[in-house]
């Protein structure tokens, strides 16, 4: 897969910044990523044809998906832009400013956008397992490599990356010996269990006793809570987007009680 990469930021970063972390983020995918999921891709940067997406065209495109870098705040009206731009192309957005709102560095956001556009490109993939909270039934996971670790980072090259989870992430039970993110670091003594997640990160998963898109992390974790309102800005519309290609519901995101 090569995705272009679309500098959007209106000179907020040089494509001379862009190409440094795409070479940190291209190794992280080859080095990293790719041995354990057996996805990989590239990420390419491309000339943009003007200011924004224009409305009809997709001449921005020139690889298997595209991956915004984009400075605008108004998050709808950017997912707006695609949609009506390149329909049925995996996409994906880096905000700068909601990077910012995060404490997050950019290249963090980028890495961690590439690597769930490569996973699950389309958005409508969904695992049944547990109810973090551990005491409802099954629910349907969110296909995310990153948001169960995602204040979790490592450089390469000098440049920051996000930690993202391992394929036995999503299995339902407990491998002696197993490792579930890339990192694994510990918190209060253990590492990260399948289904769960670290402090700072949050997952998403369909409830089908409410019918609805829920989110939740770690209970009185208000950097996690902050963070999920903010990155929930683009990811949930975009999910949503998604959604009704295939005559789903729109459902709402909300957070689940705990």
């Amino acid at each position: 897969m090569i995705i272009s990469v679309i500098n959007h930021t209106n000179g907020q970063l040089s494509d001379e910044q862009v190409q440094g972390a795409i070479r940190a983020i291209n190794r992280q995918i080859k080095e990293d990523f790719e041995p354990y999921w057996s996805l990989g891709a590239t990420l390419r940067l491309e000339g943009k044809t003007g200011p924004k997406p224009k409305p009809q065209e997709s001449a921005d495109l020139r690889g298997d998906a595209v991956l915004y870098l984009w400075n605008n705040t108004n998050v709808p009206n950017a997912l707006g832009y695609h949609e009506r731009n390149n329909s049925g192309i995996p996409f994906g957005f880096v905000f700068t400013e909601l990077s910012a709102q995060l404490g997050e560095h950019w290249t963090v956001t980028l890495s961690h956008e590439a690597l769930e556009l490569i996973a699950d490109p389309e958005v409508n993939l969904l695992v049944m397992g547990p109810h973090p909270s551990g005491n409802n039934p099954d629910v349907f996971h969110w296909y995310e490599m990153c948001d169960a670790v995602q204040a979790e980072t490592y450089r390469i090259d000098e440049i920051d990356v996000s930690n993202f989870v391992l394929p036995l992430y999503f299995t339902g039970g407990e491998e002696v010996g197993g490792r579930n993110d890339f990192l694994g670091r510990l918190h209060d003594g253990k590492t990260l269990r399948s289904f769960g997640v670290n402090p700072g990160g949050y997952v998403g998963f369909f409830n089908p006793q409410t019918g609805e898109h829920e989110t939740f992390s770690r209970k009185g974790d208000t950097q996690a809570e902050e963070r999920m309102k903010i990155k929930l800005k683009g990811k949930a519309a975009r999910r949503a987007i998604r959604y009704q290609r295939f005559g789903a519901k729109r459902h709402g995101v909300k957070q689940p009680r705990r």
